[in-house]
């Protein structure tokens, strides 16, 4: 019989890229405390030494998961505010459609449910976390309600409390997703979910006789 090569084979050599994402697999099924390095290397098909090459720590391998998977993402996210011509409304739509579908639908959702878990145990990297990926997210939604603020679009509202009532709805999408969904086999239309929240959301921020007010359930 021809031998069939397991794609998790043993082998010499693996770019940083497959030890991350054996990393990431492993902190979303195990938690951090229970996510050891050799079963990284051993996820990956390297030995422990070859892991040693690129990432000398467990929380070096963790930051290196955000820096490569997360960060990227952010960045755009940067440019499609910059670069935006529609309304406040469709910018504010994009944002939580394109993390959805970069963040909350792959593996990288099960990231800020580890963090919420565990951020008591390891402070200095849920400190990292937060100036890394939530401080940046933060600003990206800042820009976007305080466009429609400015405009006339949206009414004028405590633009940091506004953050966090916007994005908790989808923040608990994906808790969900991850703690009681794997076991309840009770879940939300990802898509169904995030179009009522959007059309709540929405309707909550036009101001009265927004200039161009739509409709926002599209």
């Amino acid at each position: 019989m021809e031998a069939v090569t397991h794609p998790r084979q043993r082998r010499k050599e693996a770019r940083p890229a497959e030890l991350m994402a054996a990393a990431l697999e492993l902190f979303v099924e195990k938690g951090f405390v229970g996510t050891r390095l050799e079963d990284v290397a051993a996820r990956a098909g390297v030995s422990k030494g070859t892991l040693y090459l690129y990432f000398d720590s467990k929380e070096a391998l963790f930051k290196a998961v955000i820096q490569e998977g997360i960060l990227p993402i952010l960045e755009q996210g940067a440019g499609l505010v910059d670069g935006f011509k529609g309304s406040a409304a469709d910018l504010l739509r994009a944002l939580i459609r394109e993390w959805w579908q970069r963040i909350g639908s792959t593996h990288l959702a099960g990231v800020p449910k580890l963090m919420i878990s565990e951020a008591g145990n390891f402070p200095e990297l849920a400190i990292y976390y937060h100036d890394t990926v939530i401080t940046r997210g933060r600003e990206l939604m800042r820009r976007t309600l305080q466009r429609g603020i400015a405009t006339g679009e949206f009414r004028a509202v405590d633009v940091e409390t506004a953050i966090d009532v916007i994005f908790a709805p989808v923040l608990m999408l994906l808790i969900w997703r991850y703690s009681l969904g794997a076991c309840c086999g009770t879940a939300h239309d990802p898509q169904v979910y995030l179009n009522t929240h959007l059309d709540l959301a929405l309707r909550g921020l036009a101001a009265p006789n927004a200039p161009g007010k739509r409709r926002t359930s599209k």
